[in-house]
């Protein structure tokens, strides 16, 4: 077996080649010839030649790292929902040879950090979480040059950046049009918090859908939380003790959605039969498809579904494209959301004013 070569001056001595040409043919210069180009690959796999990531660096000028800066805020974006995207996203990074650095910070440091990065050449590119209805991330990294896509989008209408979303006000306009088609007129909506954009449109499409169908909007009937199961409970509860209690409830999560069925079971009541879920359903890995058991072909929970985990790899996908090619256009995707009817909505059945006084 040939004695392994740890390092690129002796890979280029035993090729008779300077270091600075082997170092370009690993890396896929093009004034490098393809006969060299591929003696140079040839020898560096019989040795097992693995070069240092910082010789790497410098002779690409890449890092091969993507960042992911994560503001501790108290909606804590380290979540499932964040999980499973960033187990997507390492799919991506793993097939193409990245790695992934994750910032968790203070929100008053975010700015430095991305700043620091962009100075220091720590990451080639980043994927920004969570945008605001007023996001000032996208400003900020485009005035730096940093390489970034965004999960979701920002507010406002210059789009002039990477980004992919789900449909959010599409698919809870679908939502609450279907729930108003089976007889409900006391929709709930228990949704996330409103500061961020996707929880701003989801509200906006569920508004559009009751004004479609004729049905005035109550206050008293929405919402808006960090999106996890106690939440889903609590509101749940608040709802069902209302003088006219919802007959349905749209959920932003599969979260709050499992807090709503424990609220339901300990009444006494039963999704679908009693009152009808409908949540948004992001495929979360660590779940099968919703809060309960299931039967082999009908889901227990109706939801508009849309994979993260995907979402995760796309992203990813993109950045690494982008950083790649050098390309400064904006590739832009909007997903639709599929809406797969389970057993837990029905046609409206009134709940009893004797139910609201029992739980209030």
């Amino acid at each position: 077996m040939p004695e392994k070569i740890v390092n690129l001056k002796q890979l280029s001595e035993c090729l008779g080649l300077s270091q600075t040409t082997v170092s370009r043919a690993l890396n896929g210069f093009p004034e490098v010839s393809e006969k060299t180009r591929q003696r140079v690959l040839a020898a560096a796999a019989e040795f097992n030649y693995r070069p240092s990531p910082s010789a790497t660096s410098l002779a690409t000028g890449r890092t091969r790292v993507i960042g992911h800066v994560v503001p501790l805020s108290f909606h804590r974006m380290i979540n499932p929902h964040f999980s499973d995207f960033m187990g997507g996203a390492s799919e991506a990074y793993a097939r193409a040879g990245y790695d992934m650095l994750i910032r968790v910070v203070r929100e008053e440091e975010e700015e430095s950090v991305y700043r620091d990065f962009a100075r220091r050449s720590r990451v080639d590119g980043v994927v920004v979480h969570g945008p605001l209805v007023d996001e000032p991330r996208i400003p900020l990294l485009k005035s730096i040059g940093l390489p970034f896509v965004v999960h979701g989008r920002g507010g406002g209408e210059a789009l002039d950046y990477s980004w992919l979303d789900v449909n959010s006000r599409g698919a809870f306009l679908r939502a609450t049009e279907f729930l108003a088609d089976l007889g409900h007129r006391r929709i709930a909506l228990v949704n996330g918090l409103e500061t961020m954009n996707f929880a701003h449109r989801r509200r906006q499409g569920y508004e559009t859908g009751l004004a479609a169908r004729g049905i005035d909007l109550d206050p008293a009937l929405i919402t808006s939380e960090d999106m996890v199961e106690p939440y889903g409970y609590r509101a749940t509860l608040q709802f069902l003790a209302l003088p006219q209690p919802p007959t349905a409830i749209l959920f932003s999560s599969v979260l709050p959605a499992m807090g709503a069925v424990r609220a339901l079971s300990e009444m006494g009541l039963r999704p679908g039969s009693d009152v009808s879920l409908l949540t948004f359903d992001d495929r979360l890995s660590f779940l099968q498809s919703g809060a309960a058991s299931q039967s082999a072909d009908i889901p227990f929970l109706t939801a508009m579904r849309s994979s993260i985990w995907q979402a995760g790899q796309r992203v990813a996908e993109m950045l690494i494209h982008q950083i790649e090619s050098k390309s400064e256009d904006a590739v832009q995707e909007l997903w639709e959301a599929e809406l797969v009817v389970g057993r837990s909505t029905t046609p409206c059945k009134e709940l009893s004013r004797s139910l609201a006084k029992e739980v209030s």
